[in-house]
Order: C-alpha cells, then sequence, then structure tokens
C-alpha cells in the first residue's frame, strides 16, 4: 500500500476539482477533500469518485490553513501509519509521476521534510495575468526557505510543529517553512513537473486582489518572524512600503512646496524596474517574460502597500483578518 496520503483543499472549483481528484485516485492510500462552502457540486462529485470528504463548519473563519489541517487530521484518523502527505490546492492537477519522485526525495534525504516541484499554470498564454502567475511559480531548484500550496511533506514533522497556523489568511506556506526550519527539517525544491494550476484570471480586479493579499501576507509574516535571526519577510515588507506608499507620498506631498522637483523621484520605479529585468534574464527568462515579470513586480507594490495597510489597521483596531479572494468560481460540474 502506497504510504502517502493527499489532501485536496477547495471552494466552487467545478471540472478544475475533478481533474484535481482524478489525477491522484487509487495513486495514493487516502485522498481528502475538504470543501470550504460549496455551491455547486463539488461534495457530490468528490464522494463519486471516493473521496473522502471534509466539509468545514463556516461558522468559524475559514482560511486555507485551517481546511489543510482539517484534511491533515482526518486523513491521520483514516491512516495514522502514513509517512507522507501531499497537499494539493483543488484548481491544480497534479502530474503523472510527481508522487513517486517527491517519495523517493523523502526517503533517501532524512534531513528533508518538505519537497515540491515546478507548478505550471494550465493556459499561460489565455491571458496576462495567468502568464505572470506562471513566471511567479518558475524559481530556483535546490534547498529552498519556503514552499506554495503544492508540496509533499513529511509526516512526523508536519505533526512536531503542529501544522499549519489557521489564523493565517495568506502566506500560510512560508510562515510554516519558517517553523519547519527552524526545528532543523530542510525544504527542497526539485527539477521535476509537479502540478498545472488553472488560474482562469481574466480581470485586472483579480490580480489586483491577488496581490493586496501578498501584501497582507508579508506584512503579517514579519510581524510573526521578522526579528533575527530569521527576519521573514521584513526586507519584501520594507520594499512594498517605501515603493507603494512612501515615496509616491514624499512626490505628492512635496511637490508644491519643491515646485514639483520631487516628481524627480518617479524616475527610480523604471530603473528600479530594470534591476528586476536584469535579474530575470540572468535566470534564464526571454526578454518578453522579462519586461512582463519587471512591470508587474513594480505595479503590485500599490497594491501590496494596501494590503500592508489592512493588515496594520487590523493589528491597530485588533479587528479580526477577513479572507481576500480573487478567483472567480468556476462553472458547476455535472
Amino acid at each position: 500500500m502506497s504510504r502517502i496520503g493527499l489532501v485536496a483543499i477547495g471552494r466552487n472549483e467545478g471540472d478544475r476539482l475533478r481533474r484535481c481528484l482524478e489525477s491522484v485516485v487509487q495513486r495514493v492510500a487516502q485522498v481528502v477533500y475538504v470543501d470550504s462552502g460549496s455551491t455547486d457540486q463539488s461534495v457530490a462529485m468528490a464522494r463519486s469518485l471516493g473521496v473522502e470528504v471534509v466539509e468545514l463548519d463556516l461558522t468559524f473563519p475559514f482560511t486555507a490553513a485551517r481546511a489543510r489541517n482539517a484534511g491533515f487530521a482526518r486523513l491521520l484518523e483514516l491512516h495514522p501509519d502514513l509517512d507522507y502527505v501531499q497537499f494539493v490546492d483543488g484548481d491544480c492537477e497534479v502530474v503523472a509521476g510527481w508522487l513517486e519522485q517527491a517519495q523517493q526525495i523523502l526517503e533517501t534525504h532524512p534531513e528533508v521534510v518538505v519537497v515540491c516541484g515546478r507548478r505550471r499554470e494550465r493556459f499561460p498564454n489565455a491571458t496576462v495575468y495567468n502568464r505572470l502567475c506562471d513566471l511567479e511559480w518558475d524559481t530556483p531548484v535546490g534547498e529552498a526557505k519556503a514552499c506554495g500550496g503544492d508540496a509533499m511533506m513529511r509526516l512526523t514533522a508536519l505533526q512536531a510543529v503542529n501544522g499549519y497556523n489557521p489564523t493565517l489568511i495568506a502566506g500560510e506556506e512560508p510562515e510554516l517553512c519558517v517553523r519547519l526550519r527552524q526545528n532543523g527539517g530542510k525544504i527542497l525544491r526539485i527539477d521535476a513537473e509537479m502540478t498545472l494550476h488553472d488560474a482562469q484570471m481574466t480581470r485586472f480586479q483579480q490580480w489586483w486582489q491577488r496581490s493586496l493579499r501578498a501584501g497582507y501576507a508579508y506584512a503579517e509574516g514579519a510581524a510573526l518572524h521578522g526579528a533575527p535571526p530569521e527576519r521573514h519577510w521584513v526586507k519584501e515588507t520594507r520594499s512594498i512600503r517605501l515603493w507603494g506608499f512612501i515615496i509616491p507620498a514624499v512626490i505628492i506631498l512635496g511637490a508644491v512646496p519643491t515646485s514639483g522637483w520631487s516628481l524627480v523621484l518617479l524616475v527610480g520605479y523604471p530603473l528600479m524596474a530594470y534591476r528586476i529585468y536584469q535579474y530575470a534574464r540572468r535566470s534564464g527568462r526571454s526578454p518578453a517574460a522579462a519586461r512582463l515579470f519587471a512591470g508587474a513586480c513594480m505595479l503590485a507594490k500599490f497594491p501590496q502597500a494596501q494590503g500592508q495597510f489592512r493588515f496594520y489597521w487590523g493589528q491597530w483596531f485588533k479587528r479580526p483578518s477577513r479572507l481576500i479572494e480573487y478567483n472567480t468560481p468556476a462553472p458547476a460540474s455535472h
């Protein structure tokens, strides 16, 4: 019997969820799908495939971290003898061969507690936003600081740190990886195809909300683990604050007192974009892809700054975090 269990999470994923589950059923010891209040046929469809379904109690705030913990807990109830768990988002299909490659890495490298590979966008050329997702996930191979939502983990390591932090509305995987690394584990990204993601991101507003959520996650991550030696997301948080708020504020507030000379600071944006472009080219991206990536990185500073402000506002006034969603529900599956 396979020593791997799998936890998939989702809400109103439609046919994307069917592809996800069909790519893993009968390939692992147990598949658990955690549903967060779907109004389509997701729950019935998952059960028709023989998948164990956990329906979250939505009287409590929903987070992806809470869903993954619930799925993990149910997985252990059903199969306490498992060694590894693959987490996957319900809009992703697991590529054939990935589970076996990831298991082999964990079996031959006892110091590795998380292994991840290449997540690709299913339709990268459908929209510029899909293309940006695909570029974002093209990260270096080797030992890493964090993984994404799709990854295989060693059960004992996950249990040792008490799983995901259920209060986080975003950035839960990097935060978990901080604690796993602090506990002596290593995160490894290998040169292997892992999952196909179907973003279905067609509107600028979706991209803006996704970037806003990232800014919120950076600020919250820095608040949790920003102290030395980790300094988790401190650099990123400061960069967002500088480019997304401080420089624009100085330009606007200083325009009259400086007779417009504060506008000179605007030149910093194309200069910084060029630096990012050069980095992207050194990483092997094409000129067109590097330009798109660099421009998006700079433009994203503004919604990310908005996300940071939302986090700090909630902290100052002790308001609970609210989920930030960007993706449009997929058509219902039948």
